[in-house]
């Protein structure tokens, strides 16, 4: 069965919602999405993703508090307003605490290939970090699919250690997103994307 325009609809029609009512998600729907996730490719099948699913009321404040510390802390370093921080604070405070779900991607590198030169060793980071961010993708869709709203959160790779100790992950995870989940309360809103044309180049193909 041609089951192209399901996929194409999910691509097209997922956006990123922040706002949740306040009923909670099943356990066994939480593992449908990771599930999702962990059949994402991975470099040489090491699959170097970790997820920390985070559904405690207490855990998700104490996370958001230490989150928004470490944000006002670094923000005032910068010499902003003072004003704007605590918008700023606050509205991440709002987006952690008011879902449902929270669900940490992070990268396990234990696995990985070692090489005595820092490029490659560079490059295979590399690849775990993408690794992780295709299975993040397949949440994300995968929540689509399930009635879900979904919303990436990259600030853990703002303050990895802070996010580290908020949820005392084992040695060797490094946190790299937050997603959060929930039943939509609004449609999210519609994005923009740069014509196809401005971010393309076909180097074979002649007019």
């Amino acid at each position: 069965m041609d089951r192209g325009p399901l996929i194409d609809d999910l691509i097209a029609t997922r956006r990123s919602v922040r706002r949740y009512r306040s009923e909670p998600i099943a356990p066994r729907l939480v593992d449908v999405l990771l599930e999702a996730a962990i059949a994402a490719p991975s470099p040489h099948n090491r699959q170097p993703w970790r997820f920390v699913v985070i559904e405690a009321p207490a855990t998700k404040t104490a996370l958001a508090h230490a989150m928004g510390t470490r944000l006002r802390v670094d923000r005032l370093r910068d010499g902003d307003d003072a004003e704007a921080i605590e918008t700023d604070v606050a509205r991440s405070y709002a987006r952690l605490t008011g879902a449902p779900v929270l669900v940490l991607i992070c990268v396990c590198t234990a696995d990985m290939d070692r090489y005595p030169d820092e490029q490659r060793t560079q490059a295979e980071h590399t690849m775990a970090v993408q690794a992780a961010a295709m299975a993040a993708q397949n949440i994300l869709l995968a929540a689509h699919a399930n009635q879900l709203g979904a919303c990436w959160m990259c600030a853990p790779l703002f303050c990895a250690e802070v996010v580290a100790a908020a949820l005392d992950l084992p040695i060797g995870w490094e946190p790299q997103a937050l997603i959060t989940l929930g039943f939509p309360a609004d449609a999210g809103k519609p994005y923009r994307r740069r014509p196809l044309a401005e971010v393309t180049r076909y180097p074979d193909r002649r007019s």
